[in-house]
């Protein structure tokens, strides 16, 4: 019985990884990838997006609302293996002009869509009038559209 309330323990006091933890499991194509502070930031504002129903989340539900002209912020999990499931999103989103930003974890990003379940990418609609995190929204926008694909240098 004691080894069983010490593995009982040992769950509650397991630590979240740090940042800095997270970014060692990071994809190469992983640009560009969002500070501590505007993870911090992007979480906050898909769990508000998420409260209002204003969010796309899964790859699958992100091409399908690309396809149907929706717009808006693409935050996509930079932890994603392997790299071929999340390729073809950045290209696609820099064809129809939407700013895109990543964050190192797809535990994190599932957690704050609202779902159990990891998630590899979730698409912010543009907020109507009366959105709780306007202020977030237009902040990481800006931040990710001044990310300049074509001055990558490897």
């Amino acid at each position: 019985m004691a080894g069983e309330e010490d593995e009982g323990d040992r769950k509650e006091a397991k630590p979240s990884k740090s940042y800095e933890e997270r970014l060692e499991a990071v994809n190469v194509i992983s640009k560009p990838l969002a500070s501590k502070k505007s993870t911090k930031k992007a979480h906050k504002l898909v769990k508000k997006a998420a409260s209002v129903k204003h969010l796309r989340r899964g790859v699958k539900e992100v091409v399908k609302g690309l396809r149907k002209g929706e717009s808006g912020l693409a935050i996509l999990a930079g932890d994603i293996y392997p790299v071929d499931v999340i390729s073809h999103l950045p290209v696609l989103l820099e064809e129809r002009n939407i700013p895109y930003i990543f964050v190192p974890s797809k535990q994190d990003l599932g957690a704050a869509a609202s779902t159990k379940r990891p998630t590899s990418c979730v698409l912010i609609r543009t907020p109507k009038k009366d959105f709780d995190g306007q202020d977030l929204y237009d902040s990481l926008a800006k931040e990710a559209q001044e990310y300049d694909p074509t001055s990558v240098s490897s």
